[in-house]
């Protein structure tokens, strides 16, 4: 089994939802609980930008310049810095229910999941933000909504609802982005822990951050598994996203949350593993 490397110190309690900047040649990533956006370039410094929610869940480029942020209860836009702020639409009005991960559909839309704080059965739902800002919603009800991406012609979703230990795949509505047709692609064993977030690769392979399983695996396009990557010393893996020149390095978050600080003490730190593999061009929000 290969294994990551560890490329910085810890640098968030609970890391998540990595990606990959092409314009910059950075890699964002979220301390979600503290509301930061932790950016780390090539030379390998880290920058932290303080998002005005208590949340911040997931980045990705907008098409019109800048910045879409996922946070607590809906989504920003942020500047080119990550300085300035601009709210684009809310998502829910209840306390207790957070966003957690998604990313953009190749359609220009915006796929946000949400959660319950107490994490209960059923808490949440994954919607959909067009680019005229409109909000539809894609699934419910979640408990855990995680990991979400797309096929390379579009045409279907991948999704994880983390304690359904599963990654189900939907056919995609082009015109409007809605999903259907729900099935499981494939199953995680209890022994591994449970998947998380979710990068793919240009075939349409997915790498699944396994929580719980001081791991990614690595399954092709048909669901077979490829490949096990071990994340050394940390339990809690939560994400991951290509990212390089070449889009073939695979950095990996993980998170510290709910650890006591003398136990494993590169939890919340980043890692990265060369792969084989060229990971999928992200999509933009056309907001």
């Amino acid at each position: 089994m290969r294994t990551a490397d560890r490329v910085t110190v810890p640098v968030a309690h609970h890391g998540e939802g990595p990606y990959w900047d092409a314009p910059t040649g950075r890699l964002l990533s979220m301390d979600v609980l503290a509301g930061e956006i932790v950016a780390l370039d090539t030379s390998g410094r880290i920058s932290r930008h303080k998002v005005p929610s208590r949340v911040a869940a997931v980045v990705r480029r907008r098409a019109s310049g800048g910045f879409v942020i996922a946070t607590e209860h809906g989504l920003l836009g942020a500047d080119e810095q990550l300085s300035e702020f601009e709210h684009i639409v809310g998502l829910t009005e209840d306390p207790n229910v957070r966003t957690n991960d998604g990313g953009c559909d190749p359609f220009g839309g915006f796929v946000i999941g949400t959660m319950a704080y107490d994490e209960r059965p059923g808490g949440g739902a994954v919607y959909r933000v067009t680019p005229e800002h409109q909000v539809t919603e894609l699934l419910s009800p979640v408990s855990i909504s995680n990991g979400v991406q797309w096929s390379a012609d579009g045409s279907q979703a991948y999704y994880i609802d983390t304690p359904t230990r599963r990654v189900d795949v939907f056919d995609v509505d082009a015109e409007t982005g809605a999903w259907s047709g729900r099935r499981a692609h494939i199953h995680i064993d209890s022994a591994r822990g449970y998947p998380d977030g979710m990068a793919i690769d240009e075939d349409d392979g997915v790498w699944v951050a396994l929580w719980g399983g001081e791991a990614v695996v690595h399954y092709d396009a048909a669901g077979c598994l490829v490949e096990t990557i071990g994340v050394p010393g940390v339990t809690q893996v939560s994400s991951c996203a290509f990212g390089g020149d070449e889009r073939d390095v695979l950095f990996i978050t993980t998170s510290r949350q709910g650890l006591p600080d003398d136990q494993e003490p590169s939890a919340g730190a980043i890692f990265a593993v060369q792969t084989g593999s060229r990971g999928a061009v992200a999509p933009q929000f056309a907001g």
